[in-house]
């Protein structure tokens, strides 16, 4: 499976009225009807910025053409890979350990410098892997066409805001990844200071927004119920992991992403320490000694540049206390509490 990077005609205008197609040159295009519906959206400012309610789900402006692109064009194939989170839960680290996995045959992950160097060496996993709402906000579609089978890209989408041809269960396969949310604001707000949107907020008003439901792309509760939801329903379609489970045992993690993905380690990679291999190649530390995750940026939201080493921190469970008060995390323990209640869920 290599690395780099959609596109299919504009779906059939119909007309409302008698359901005759209208002639082509006639036809609204999608952009036209996109900038439509985004100008009707509810929408307000959080601590942040300005978010639009599409499909009951608060999303960033520049994020809705794209989440519309992706919901009304995209065709997955039979064993693409949709690795979905939400923001700062484990996306990158996600990433990496999924394209290793899926990609060792290809690119061994114990392989050095030189002609066989793993994709991972020497470039961002943002790169080897697409956030596919960004990549069709940009209108750069061909880069989704041009990844080889099979494709891993990445979402920050609910699960109930995916295609339908992806929820509907008939299409490719889904991992989701979860975190404590007390950790999850505390690395979002870290991560935030490394941007332009630095400035203008405080860390009590990322937390208020989180608890609000109005942090994109949230309710956070309702995007973990969402994927919780799926991978019940259909366990072989979705797999549902938690952050801290991944940092207990990442070589557990990296089994169960294997054979989710239809890829299971044999018993004489087992033996030739492959597992392991993709365990060091995707930790946070060999990540961090990268020379390509040190200098330079990632685009991570609209026209936002992110220093490529920001996407790399700590990567640990209990941070929050670092910032959080006893009292600002009872509150927010209470919030998820209640959210959760009657749906066998639980971040406890």
């Amino acid at each position: 499976m290599a690395v780099i990077p959609s596109g299919s005609g504009p779906v059939p205008f119909k007309d409302i009225d008698d359901g005759t197609a209208v002639p082509a040159e006639h036809a609204p295009r999608d952009e036209d009807l996109s900038s439509d519906l985004v100008a009707a959206l509810p929408r307000r400012q959080n601590p942040i910025m300005e978010v639009l309610l599409y499909q009951g789900c608060w999303m960033p402006k520049y994020w809705v053409p794209g989440i519309i692109q992706f919901q009304r064009r995209f065709k997955p194939r039979p064993d693409d890979v949709i690795l979905a989170s939400y923001p700062k839960c484990g996306t990158t680290w996600l990433m990496a350990l999924a394209f290793a996995a899926a990609a060792r045959r290809a690119y061994p992950p114990a392989a050095g410098e030189g002609e066989h160097e793993h994709p991972l060496r020497r470039l961002h996993p943002h790169d080897v892997v697409p956030l596919v709402e960004e990549v069709l906000a940009r209108g750069d579609e061909a880069r989704l066409d041009a990844l080889p089978s099979p494709r891993p890209m990445s979402t920050h989408l609910p699960f109930t805001l995916l295609p339908e041809p992806v929820a509907g269960g008939g299409g490719c396969r889904v991992v989701y990844v979860c975190r404590d949310p007390k950790d999850m604001v505390v690395s979002l707000w870290h991560f935030l200071q490394r941007s332009s949107m630095s400035e203008g907020f405080s860390f009590s008003e990322l937390f208020d927004g989180v608890c609000d439901g109005a942090t994109a792309p949230g309710p956070v509760w309702d995007h973990v119920l969402s994927y919780w939801r799926a991978a019940v329903a259909r366990p072989d379609r979705v797999l549902f992991l938690r952050y801290e489970d991944l940092l207990q045992d990442t070589g557990e993690g990296v089994r169960m992403l294997a054979e989710f993905m239809g890829m299971p380690f044999t018993a004489a990679e087992e033996a030739g320490g492959a597992v392991a291999a993709v365990v060091e190649l995707c930790s946070l530390g060999n990540m961090k000694a990268q020379e390509v995750n040190k200098a330079g940026s990632v685009a991570a939201a609209g026209n936002l540049a992110m220093p490529r080493d920001a996407f790399f921190r700590k990567g640990v469970a209990g941070d929050w206390a670092s910032l959080m008060t006893p009292e600002m995390a009872a509150r927010m323990d209470g919030i998820f509490r209640e959210k959760f209640l009657g749906t066998g869920f639980s971040f406890a």
